[in-house]
């Protein structure tokens, strides 16, 4: 793997390092937040959720301007955005302002969980895309880290302020990712497909592809040819996609369905019901994002050896047993030491090793390049509107019903993801993009080289 393939991949994965760190720094300030402007539950549930609301903004959204203008603009004003809602949530003067920037952070989440790996899955070579895409997921988690120890170690600095240093601190990798994603190419893709610039595109894929670069110019011209009649969204939603479209939404809605979402969000509030003390529950905490590190890092290694499907096989399995005995050990008050975050720390690590880092790969892989942004964006908007959902009634359904039922609840969706995994996922390992597109889509006719790729 060359150098600049692999500068260019980290650097717009840095987007999630900014989407896991804002995912996971409110951990820190949501209960200060609701003693020093006390909210009620209700208000407390919105406004700690809200982000995931113009998440799902942005995701249903952030295909359009990716497409437009390309995907190297979309990735710059998505840094844009998430450096401003950094400063804006920490200086905001109430809960409604604190709400807006919040909102405005969240767009940036959704669109850089659409644009970041479909960026990537575009200018990277078949043999290396599944771990090239998941350094966008290492990076997410690497953020949920630096955000849980951030705000471990920032506790009490500032007195009543500290939740609004935690906040603000991201301003700081915000910035440094807006000036690095100027020095990025625009996807050779997008350029092909949306401005037929060849020239351009052979360019880029000749650094980042240089064995697969013909091919690669050959089968998409001849995948524009059949398609650019068909990038409408009332074409996408026709019955010849409808396969990668049901495959976008399932991994998705499993994704929110092991609660994911709501153990991030409120790591600290899940041990202090476990008996565990307010101190060591924020270390706990980041414990969590420590071992999610470490099993995104292993199934980054795994992803293009062992394939996208045994990786959701073997993370499935691992949430039901973890999830079933969570539910077991609060169900039995059998709670005490360390029984309740050992069985978190096997979620997360099966999480990570099989959701977290298969999901945005195969979301970006199942899709043609000319409907790809519709797709990402459908299965973004899946995964992040339950994700805003399951976030805001979560507390709620923590203080009326017991933590038991809900690790019940969300273990038994997992059943289902595992008999979903078996019997209706592909694999994807390896296969060349306009190939998987010759699998998926129905009447698709397969590529043929009948041009010379030096005459494009």
């Amino acid at each position: 793997m060359n150098k600049k393939l692999l500068l260019w991949s980290i650097v717009v994965a840095l987007g999630g390092f900014l989407f896991g760190f804002d995912t996971a720094v409110i951990s820190g300030a949501e209960q200060d937040i609701k003693r020093i402007w006390e909210l009620s539950d209700v208000l407390h549930g919105i406004a700690i959720g809200i982000a995931l609301y113009g998440t799902v903004i942005g995701a249903l959204t952030g295909g359009i301007p990716a497409t437009k203008f390309g995907r190297k603009k979309t990735l710059l004003w998505i840094g844009i955005f998430y450096l401003v809602s950094a400063i804006g949530s920490a200086l905001a003067p109430g809960v409604y302002a604190f709400m807006a920037f919040r909102i405005l952070g969240g767009l940036a989440i959704g669109a850089s969980s659409v644009v970041a790996p479909m960026y990537i899955t575009e200018i990277a070579p078949a043999k290396n895309r599944g771990k090239l895409v998941a350094t966008f997921q290492f990076n997410i988690v690497f953020g949920i880290l630096i955000a849980y120890l951030s705000n471990y170690l920032l506790q009490g600095v500032g007195g009543d302020n500290s939740w609004r240093i935690m906040l603000g601190v991201a301003a700081i990798p915000a910035l440094i990712y807006c000036i690095l994603v100027l020095f990025v190419p625009e996807s050779p893709r997008w350029l092909m497909v949306h401005r037929g610039d060849y020239n351009t595109a052979r360019k880029i894929l000749a650094v980042s592809d240089p064995e697969g670069v013909d091919n690669a110019i050959l089968a998409l011209h001849k995948s524009i040819e059949e398609e650019h009649q068909k990038e409408s969204l009332s074409a996408f939603f026709s019955k010849r996609f409808s396969r990668p479209i049901f495959l976008a939404i399932f991994i998705a809605f499993f994704n929110q369905m092991s609660g994911i979402n709501a153990i991030i969000y409120f790591a600290p509030r899940v041990f202090e019901l476990a008996g565990i003390g307010k101190q060591a529950a924020f270390l706990q905490s980041a414990g969590i994002g420590l071992v999610n590190l470490v099993f995104t890092m292993l199934g980054l290694y795994l992803i293009d050896r062992l394939g996208r499907k045994k990786l959701m096989l073997i993370g499935s399995i691992g949430y039901i047993l973890s999830l079933g005995a969570v539910a077991a050990a609060f169900y039995f008050n059998y709670v005490g030491g360390m029984i309740v975050p050992v069985l978190l720390f096997i979620f997360i690590a099966s999480h990570a090793i099989g959701q977290g880092a298969v999901i945005w790969v195969f979301i970006s892989e199942i899709f043609p390049n000319s409907v790809r942004a519709y797709g990402q964006s459908l299965g973004c908007t899946t995964h992040w509107l339950l994700a805003a959902i399951i976030t805001t009634v979560f507390p709620i359904m923590a203080v009326r019903f017991g933590a038991a039922p809900i690790f019940l609840f969300f273990a038994c969706m997992m059943v289902l993801q595992l008999f979903w995994v078996i019997f209706k996922m592909p694999e994807t390992k390896g296969v060349p993009l306009e190939e998987l597109e010759a699998k998926l889509i129905k009447n698709k006719i397969p590529v043929t080289h009948s041009l010379s790729a030096k005459s494009l």
